[in-house]
């Protein structure tokens, strides 16, 4: 569900990583539809609804099919050449656009786009967890795990700049877990790596309407 246009995030940017080459899945799972749009519209369309600007997407795989189907013409792609490398590469060349894009983003939020369930009032209410909390990252929690979407504050870019291989941001919580405030998410649990997945997403919805 689209929410209206909220009043923007100050200075904080997302950083949706949408580079896989979905081996796993066999087909172009950024471009899987999901209640009328691909996965990674919705996770922009969210963004974009939440006043978050600027947002950049970063390709790797399929680079060309993932630009192309992206309807909003206001976000910044970055092609991550190294995306073979793991998920630290994608991390990195996200970071470096966001912040050449906008050199006073004081936070950015990551997001992957296989989790369907995401809205633009998680992405407001993990602004203001942290902004409400003496932490300096604000992370999803579900399944008995901590992750995306996550806040990190400027403090922590360096170190996000710094992850190599297949290191995602969750190395950096397990290191900090006194600077993380917590976001319940319990739908973040749902991400869609196979066709299992996927099909038992879709017939979920299914008995939902």
């Amino acid at each position: 569900m689209n929410a209206q246009q909220q009043p923007g995030l100050i200075n904080t940017g997302m950083v949706i990583l949408a580079a896989g080459s979905s081996t796993r899945f066999g087909k172009i799972k950024q471009l899987l539809h999901f209640n009328g749009k691909t996965l990674l519209q919705h996770a922009i369309d969210e963004a974009a609804a939440a006043g978050i600007t600027p947002i950049v997407i970063v390709t790797g795989a399929h680079a060309e099919e993932v630009s192309m189907a992206i309807k909003n013409e206001h976000v910044t792609i970055a092609f991550n050449e190294h995306w073979q490398k793991g998920m630290a590469s994608g991390i990195v060349a996200g970071l470096k656009k966001l912040i050449m894009v906008d050199r006073n983003i004081e936070k950015v939020i990551i997001a992957v786009c296989d989790q369907p369930f995401v809205t633009s009032a998680l992405f407001t209410q993990l602004y203001q967890t942290q902004s409400e909390s003496t932490q300096h990252i604000a992370a999803c929690v579900y399944a008995d795990t901590i992750g995306t979407p996550v806040l990190f504050t400027k403090k922590y870019f360096e170190a996000l700049l710094g992850l190599t291989g297949d290191e995602g941001a969750k190395k950096i919580l397990k290191l900090n877990p006194e600077d993380v405030a917590r976001v319940d998410f319990p739908q973040g649990a749902v991400d869609i790596d196979t066709q299992k997945d996927y099909e038992d997403l879709i017939d979920r919805q299914r008995h939902v309407f």
